[in-house]
């Protein structure tokens, strides 16, 4: 549904992507992560047709961007960073103008328009001009125009930035229901996000590709993976002992709460061990948890060459 293949962008001497290369399945949504200046936005608008490439391609539906630019944009719906719009323009003329653009018929645009205006709670700033709206009220403007024409790919630029919570819920409900029947392609440098949204995870720095996963595959990277925490008063001797277990390679206390992280080896499972080790020495313990694994560590190893992820 969007491929690129060694997709690359140069300003002068700086090439801001580097030879990109992915592909968006059908039904997929798709992260795009990377720090602030990763080169995200570029390559989406790449993919949208609005910046060439310096070399490399990009299709969407299997239309080349370059070579058949009003066939990938009409399968298209894109929300850009920022979500520009006509300022003077009220909610609905704007959204109308878009429709019209996009040659919708009237029947079946009256639908689409009433669709989605019920689905991002616009009724109540149909007749406000765009300019006097909230930031979080002209993200939804964008992602409504992004939809109108029902396109079967999705390309959203950080889709709830500037979004209170409930704003945020509700938007990620509404991509969450429209993964089913569409491909979206999600540029984000929220951790949040790709655990709230995302079903497999590309992660560039500096342009470059570094890793394409899903989230449990990247978690599964970081050494919190399969380590069990827990907080308990008085429970030195417990950590002298949690240390002297088979399964256990290690043992870390926060300095803030005190809260105990036990670390396993390599293919150890150790919170039943832990458990039996806690209940013998009778030690009230509270909130304890097996670790799924920290994105953020995994991100930072990853982002910022530390570690065997980042040379990878």
């Amino acid at each position: 549904m969007i491929e690129t293949d060694r997709l690359t962008r140069c300003y002068g001497h700086l090439t801001a992507v580097d030879a990109l290369s992915i592909r968006a399945e059908p039904g997929q949504v798709l992260g795009l992560l990377g720090p602030n200046g990763a080169g995200k936005t570029t390559a989406m608008r790449m993919i949208a047709g609005f910046l060439a490439p310096t070399s490399g391609t990009a299709r969407v539906c299997g239309h080349d961007v370059a070579r058949e630019p009003v066939a990938a944009r009409r399968a298209l719906g894109y929300l850009p960073e920022g979500a520009p719009g006509y300022g003077e323009m009220t909610v609905r003329e704007f959204l109308l103008f878009i429709m019209r653009m996009r040659g919708l018929a009237v029947d079946l645009g009256r639908r689409r328009f009433e669709d989605v205006v019920a689905r991002l709670e616009l009724e109540d700033v149909l007749e406000s001009p765009i300019d006097t709206l909230s930031k979080g009220l002209r993200r939804r403007v964008g992602l409504a125009q992004a939809i109108v024409h029902d396109p079967p790919v999705l390309m959203l630029d950080e889709p709830t930035d500037g979004l209170d919570p409930n704003q945020k819920h509700a938007v990620r409900q509404l991509i969450d229901a429209m993964a089913r029947e569409r491909t979206i392609l999600i540029s984000t440098h929220l951790l949040e996000e790709v655990h709230a949204l995302c079903n497999r995870v590309v992660i560039i720095a500096r342009g470059r590709l570094l890793a394409d996963a899903t989230p449990a595959e990247l978690e599964q990277r970081s050494r919190y993976h399969g380590a069990v925490s827990f907080s308990a008063p008085g429970s030195g001797i417990a950590q002298e002992m949690l240390g002297r277990l088979p399964q256990v390679a290690g043992i870390e206390v926060d300095p803030l709460d005190g809260r105990i992280t036990v670390f396993p080896k390599p293919g150890a499972r150790i919170l039943e061990p832990v458990e039996n080790l806690l209940r013998q020495q009778g030690l009230e313990v509270s909130e304890i948890q097996l670790e799924r694994g920290r994105l953020d560590e995994v991100f930072r190893q990853i982002t910022t060459g530390n570690g065997a992820e980042g040379r990878a």
